[in-house]
């Protein structure tokens, strides 16, 4: 896509989105995605020489190869959303082979799903892109549903498979994310051991933080906390939700909060928003990957691509983009997929 079709798209707000400069956190203060950044980031740290590989084998792939920026594709909501409502307008994706026939087609740097879905596959495909198993769920059998994570798999059968990473989520803040958060810190451990990255699906999730005036699960301050507890238990790549309001903390009247560090480090522009999520990932040295969002039909091309921009000017590294690809025609969803890679692209676009 040409940087002038990204313009209409964007209609009215793109002087809004493209013109926009971050003054509370400088560009010049964060870590800018560039080709380069594995081994800049990772050369000094405690990741082995097998993680790094595996980076750098992400980082190399795909139509985003060699620019700091991903593009994968991820479909573990078979089990996360039901299959039948994740998948009845494209049946398609019930066979594993096409989600990953699709992430190679679409050009995405890696594939990201569930055990069963990888592991069938895995022979065919594991040495053609890198996969991303996803180890952890919440499934909806429970009566009545419950907030929860629980382990579907081991490390050792991702490695086995020859996959390149392993993902996971914590629901910060339900009743149970302090066993998710023991977990998930054993599962990382236990990839680097085995030479894999690891992604954190990184959700705030607690009734309470659902107010009359706002929905804070998807909070700046909640989110970026969240980011910050991610990056402790040393996750590789961050995925996080786009934040949708601000001032949880007080709102909630819960963790340490100052009114003065929202006015020093926040304004309400969604780039700065993102920017605040950044620096809660090292600064940008941990790469930030935000999520595509919910299928809405006509309008999935303009928020895809007003995402991808976001994400991009903030300083983060790029999308992981699902419901938007799956719940469309094949076709479609290959050019939805690198319409948000042309933004990554685009040397018009950058860092605010």
């Amino acid at each position: 896509m040409e940087h002038h079709k990204i313009v209409e798209l964007l209609d009215q707000e793109a002087e809004h989105l493209l013109g926009h400069t971050c003054q509370k956190i400088p560009f010049d203060q964060i870590y800018r995605p560039h080709p380069g950044q594995v081994l800049d980031v990772f050369g000094q740290s405690d990741r082995s020489q097998a993680v790094i590989d595996n980076l750098r084998r992400l980082s190399e792939s795909g139509r985003l190869a060699q620019t700091g920026y991903l593009s994968i594709f991820p479909v573990d909501q078979g089990v996360e959303h039901s299959a039948a409502y994740s998948f009845y307008q494209n049946p398609l994706f019930f066979d594993p082979e096409n989600v990953v026939k699709l992430a190679l087609e679409g050009g995405a740097n890696g594939v990201a799903s569930t055990l069963g879905v990888l592991g069938l596959v895995s022979k065919k495909y594991a040495d053609k892109i890198p996969f991303i198993v996803k180890l952890t769920h919440n499934e909806l059998l429970t009566y009545p549903n419950q907030h929860d994570q629980m382990i579907f798999g081991s490390v050792k059968q991702a490695a086995q498979m020859g996959a390149a990473g392993i993902g996971a989520t914590i629901y910060f803040g339900s009743p149970q994310s302090s066993r998710q958060i023991i977990q998930t810190s054993q599962l990382f451990a236990a990839a680097h051991q085995q030479g894999l990255f690891t992604v954190l699906w990184c959700y705030p999730r607690n009734q309470s933080f659902s107010r009359e005036d706002a929905d804070y699960n998807q909070a700046v301050d909640l989110t970026a906390q969240a980011n910050y507890l991610g990056v402790t238990i040393e996750a590789d790549i961050i995925k996080q939700k786009l934040p949708t309001s601000d001032h949880a903390f007080s709102a909630v009247q819960f963790s340490k909060f100052n009114p003065e560090m929202y006015e020093a480090l926040l304004t309400d522009h969604p780039i700065d928003l993102v920017r605040y999520q950044v620096a809660h990932c090292y600064l940008g040295k941990i790469g930030l990957i935000n999520s595509g969002g919910e299928a809405q039909g006509e309008n999935d091309l303009r928020e895809a691509v007003r995402t991808a921009v976001i994400n991009k000017r903030g300083g983060g590294s790029g999308l992981i983009m699902g419901r938007k690809i799956f719940k469309r025609p094949w076709a479609e969803g290959i050019k939805l997929m690198q319409a948000v890679q042309d933004v990554y692209l685009d040397q018009e676009i950058t860092v605010a």
